[in-house]
This record gives structure tokens, C-alpha cells and sequence, in this order.
């Protein structure tokens, strides 16, 4: 028995993969047994999240989109950060939690779990290849973000319909 939590310290030059929440010890063991520290044969993180197999395989035939879904893999460290997501869905006031919900509303538990595993992949790989710590984002500020985009998003469907702003009416 050893201290994982001061060994994995040691290992990564002082970044604390468990400051993120939803990773846990055994999500520590098993990134050091499966790419250590040292990710330098990864040049970026979408390298990184496409050898985990978490980012989307588009098959496009003629520009016709033929199919977006991620390719299947058993491997152990897309498993580890897979079940780091599901953890992460059963937070209350966390970003990335919130992230999941919505990405949830809209397509589907499966595919939120795939696009949050993206995303704990992308920020593991930043705080190990940058040597920098874990700064959430505060949630309200993530909300009023997300709020602004969808705002963003609405006046751009209104442009492209054609809308005045006098046929606009709010209740």
C-alpha cells in the first residue's frame, strides 16, 4: 500500500488530477498504468480524445452525412473516463455536471456520457501537457454563458427567417 494521491503529485510535476471532480484514485491508476504522464506522443488534445476513440467518426459520402457516432473501443482508460462522466452526472452545482444535463436534454444519456468523457479527457490532457491546475469555472458564470448563446442563437434564426423586429411579440 502507498499514497497514491502524493505519488501521482510527484509523477505529473505538480498538477492534482483529483482536484477535477468525478476523478477518483482508481481513475489515477489506471491513466498512470495506461499513458503515464508523459503525453508528448500526443501533440494535441484532439489526437488525445481521438485515440481514447471519445470523438465523433464522421463518414461523409458525396456531403451527405452518412454517420457521426464515436468508434467503439475497450479500452481501459476511455472506461475509466466514461465512468468519471457518469459520476460527474450525479453532481448537483458543477459546470461540468450541468453539461452533462443538457447535453442529455438534447441527445440522448449516451452521448452525453461520450461528450462529458470528451471534455474531462481535454481538461486532464491541459492541466498534465500545461502544467497547470484545475480552475472550474464558476457555475454562474457557466450559466449566464450558456444563457448568452442561446440568445445568440435565437436572433440568428430570426435573421435568417426574415423577421422584423416589429412582427416580434413577447407575452
Amino acid at each position: 500500500s502507498f499514497n497514491i494521491e502524493s505519488y501521482a503529485y510527484q509523477l505529473s510535476d505538480g498538477v492534482d488530477l483529483l482536484e477535477i471532480d468525478g476523478i477518483g484514485f482508481q481513475f489515477v491508476l489506471t491513466f498512470l498504468s495506461e499513458v503515464g504522464m508523459d503525453l508528448s506522443q500526443f501533440p494535441t488534445a484532439k489526437h488525445f480524445t481521438s485515440w481514447l476513440c471519445l470523438c465523433p467518426n464522421r463518414k461523409v459520402s458525396g456531403g451527405k452525412l452518412l454517420s457521426s457516432a464515436t468508434r467503439k473501443s475497450k479500452a481501459r482508460l476511455r472506461l475509466a473516463f466514461k465512468q468519471s462522466a457518469i459520476g460527474l452526472a450525479k453532481k448537483k452545482d458543477n459546470p461540468l455536471a450541468h453539461f452533462y444535463r443538457r447535453m442529455a436534454s438534447r441527445h440522448g444519456k449516451g452521448t452525453a456520457i461520450i461528450a462529458t468523457a470528451r471534455k474531462l479527457a481535454i481538461i486532464v490532457y491541459n492541466m498534465i501537457v500545461k502544467r497547470q491546475a484545475y480552475r472550474p469555472e464558476p457555475l454562474a458564470q457557466y450559466q449566464e454563458k450558456v444563457r448568452a448563446q442561446r440568445i445568440k442563437h435565437i436572433q440568428r434564426t430570426i435573421k435568417k427567417f426574415g423577421v422584423e423586429q416589429h412582427e416580434v411579440a413577447f407575452a
